[in-house]
């Protein structure tokens, strides 16, 4: 009896270890099975993050571009531009002789080639406003547009803006494929976004990439007025794709290619987009005004970490590291009316934070002359906000509109200041846009200052059209026009007016 006590004892305690042993491996393995893992980190041995924000194999799919990619294909836009070959004539630089013995200034003629070049570009309107790169159909005499569905139109010139290379085309019809405005404000580094265009001839391509840089300035365009604030992208981006669109994940429109950095001339790994702040603006403009409304805050000056970096400021505290620094004020300028002083510091915009030049410069082409903005500036290191009505560059309020010569085929526009100080002129008019006309037939460019026409000094568009009344009347109808380009280069042409 006693030996069966012992064996049902035996088993009983088996049992029961069997029992514990489960118990405390359910418990080890469930505990292993937790939403608690340990990661090393700087500031202590382990630190517990829990499992929900790790990444799963869920998060870890790429990202889904085809609904975008759909579309927006349909609302992209294959551009032919062409440059008819003309006989130019150029007047030669008159030697002494000329003046001595009255000669007429010596002219030869030369016939030019034609040219074609293509691009892209994005329809904006189901009734057919396209907005593209200036350099795109820049002096072009007939503009061909190509659409996804192979359908082609002849389109019309709006406007063009040479400072921002955007222009806006229009074609004749109803019921376009659009791609929707989005706001390229809200785009953060590394987001994806696809690159549609028509690069190298092959209409309706897609690239995609990511978001590298924003604001980034490359120094690709010429002259003081020029906007460079690109967001820079590392979708690849070719010769073709200029005036493409630059699109988010939603299919939104958030930029237009512009430009590529390459040792080549093809695709290197960066391409760049004009962002959607600035397009909106530029193409709101040109299609109610036919040039650029640009509002100038008044100041001059740079980046608080570069100015930092020269000599005389070396040990200096500008009370932030971020900012632009004010180093002169222009008379006239909003700024200087406000009580904006030399050395204080721009940090921030209407709020949004200004930490460089070129952001200050891409969020003041969203403005207009006569609109107020808060400015928010350091001065002796203290935080100051300052209201300033901005102003254009005649130093009033008042909407510039170009002036067309249309007998000529150009429109002029007073030169900017900048640009009398670099060539120390006190007069002349620009010619800031060449279309079909005489002033293009005998090889006059844009931006072009002329000085003279005729001997007689030019200060006004009015003059211009007074001298070119009085030459038509007469048994000579030609004008003689002298004057400079903003390179400093000199030139004068020769426009015979029986010609027209």
């Amino acid at each position: 009896m006693k030996k069966v006590t012992k064996i049902v004892a035996f088993f009983f305690t088996m049992i029961c270890c069997c029992v514990l042993a489960s118990v405390i491996t359910t418990n080890l393995v469930n505990k292993k099975n937790s939403n608690t893992v340990y990661v090393p980190t700087d500031n202590a041995p382990y630190t517990m993050l829990s499992q929900a924000s790790m990444p799963t194999a869920g998060r870890m799919q790429p990202v889904d571009l085809t609904e975008a990619a759909e579309k927006t294909v349909h609302g992209v836009v294959h551009i032919k531009s062409t440059v008819k070959g003309r006989t130019q004539t150029v007047q030669e630089m008159p030697d002494i002789f000329d003046y001595f013995f009255g000669a007429r200034p010596r002219q030869r003629q030369y016939q030019s080639q034609p040219q074609v070049g293509y691009g892209s570009g994005v329809i904006l309107t189901s009734d057919g406003y396209i907005v593209t790169n200036n350099h795109v159909i820049e002096n072009a005499d007939e503009i061909q547009v190509t659409l996804n569905d192979n359908r082609v139109f002849q389109a019309t010139l709006v406007g063009a803006d040479s400072n921002t290379d955007l222009a806006l085309i229009k074609i004749e019809g109803k019921d376009f494929p659009v791609v929707p405005m989005g706001n390229s404000d809200e785009l953060k580094l590394g987001e994806w976004v696809l690159a549609v265009g028509n690069p190298f001839n092959l209409t309706s391509s897609v690239t995609a990439g990511v978001v590298s840089a924003k604001s980034r300035k490359i120094g690709i365009y010429e002259g003081g007025e020029s906007i460079e604030a690109f967001i820079q992208t590392d979708a690849a981006i070719n010769m073709g794709n200029s005036g493409g669109a630059l699109v988010n994940v939603k299919g939104e429109l958030v930029g237009i290619n512009a430009a590529l950095e390459s040792p080549t001339g093809t695709y290197a790994g960066y391409g760049f987009a004009i962002p959607t702040t600035i397009v909106k603006k530029v193409v709101a403009d040109l299609k109610e005004f036919g040039s650029v409304q640009r509002a100038i805050l008044g100041i001059m000056g740079g980046d608080v970490s570069s100015m930092l970096q020269l000599e005389e400021n070396k040990g200096k505290d500008f009370g932030s590291i971020d900012g632009v620094y004010v180093s002169d004020l222009t008379d006239g300028g909003g700024a200087l009316a406000a009580g904006i002083e030399k050395g204080d510091v721009i940090i921030a915009i209407d709020g949004k934070n200004i930490k460089t030049m070129t952001e200050l410069q891409e969020t003041m082409v969203q403005y207009r002359p006569g609109d107020k903005v808060s400015v928010t500036i350091l001065r002796n290191k203290k935080q100051k906000t300052i209201q300033v009505e901005l102003k254009n560059v005649r130093g009033n309020t008042d909407l510039i509109k170009d002036t067309g010569l249309e007998v000529l085929g150009a429109v002029f526009q007073d030169v900017p200041e900048q640009t009398r100080r670099q060539l120390n002129i006190g007069y002349g008019i620009q010619v800031s846009s060449v279309n079909k006309g005489l002033i293009k037939d005998n090889g006059i460019q844009k931006g072009f200052i002329i000085l003279r026409v005729n001997n007689r000094q030019i200060t006004s568009v009015s003059d211009i059209e007074e001298i070119y009344k009085e030459a038509s009347n007469s048994t000579d109808p030609v004008l003689f026009i002298s004057g400079v380009y903003p390179s400093g280069r000199r030139a004068y042409y020769s426009i015979d007016l029986s010609d027209e």
